[in-house]
């Protein structure tokens, strides 16, 4: 769907879809990444992952903990991983916004510092949405307060990974400019996503690792 705006109010089942922006439900498994990021503060690419509501883990244990552990394994050159500093809770209204601020900081210190560093952007559940707005997708942008990534860092971004996205269930997608090297999962079931009627759908990611993993290298 282009990105255009939209009166949520007189379209009735187009405002339900956008309720989940603000109910997105995060889940999350106890486990953990063994291996660590990369000392080099300027390694090739950083792996910028923005975690789902309430998710435990570095970078997350449901998607960013064993996606980064894959990418490890995958990746053709050397990376580092940074977990974007945001509240990921549904009672902090600023919670996306926050989110949005602190990935684009990031990316935009770690550019001007690393002429030559390339991004992988991840965002689960409402890190997902917290991407979108980074990215500038229209329907994310509507809310209060995002931050968006400046233009002429566009092409330092080499691939965006989402999972179980908000977003997607609304039709949207990420602007054109990034269209070709986003891949968006969303497990059968899962009502964040895909509006199917399965809430333990939305913690089933595993199966999506190496794919995305893999999509990414080759956009490296």
């Amino acid at each position: 769907m282009a990105n255009r705006k939209v009166n949520l109010f007189r379209n009735r089942p187009l405002a339900r879809a956008f309720a989940v922006l603000l109910l997105v439900a995060g889940v999350g498994a106890a486990t953990s990444l063994g291996t660590q990021a990369s000392a080099d503060a300027c390694a090739a690419v950083d792996v910028v992952v923005a975690r789902g509501t309430g998710e435990p883990g570095w970078l997350g244990s449901v998607v960013g903990d064993p996606l980064y552990g894959t990418l490890l394994q995958t990746l053709p050159v050397d990376s580092t991983a940074y977990a974007v500093n945001y509240p990921a809770n549904l009672l902090v209204p600023s919670s996306v916004s926050d989110g949005t601020r602190d990935m684009t900081a990031h990316i935009m210190a770690q550019a001007a510092m690393c002429p030559d560093q390339r991004f992988v952007l991840v965002g689960y559940s409402q890190g997902a949405v917290v991407t979108h707005g980074v990215l500038g997708t229209g329907i994310v942008t509507v809310l209060p307060g995002m931050y968006v990534l400046p233009y002429e860092l566009e092409s330092r971004i080499a691939a965006v990974l989402l999972f179980g996205d908000p977003v997607r269930l609304l039709g949207w997608n990420v602007p054109g400019l990034y269209a070709w090297r986003t891949a968006n999962y969303c497990t059968g079931g899962d009502p964040v996503c895909g509006g199917g009627f399965d809430p333990a759908a939305h913690g089933n990611y595993g199966w999506a690792m190496w794919p995305a993993a893999e999509f990414a290298a080759a956009h490296i």
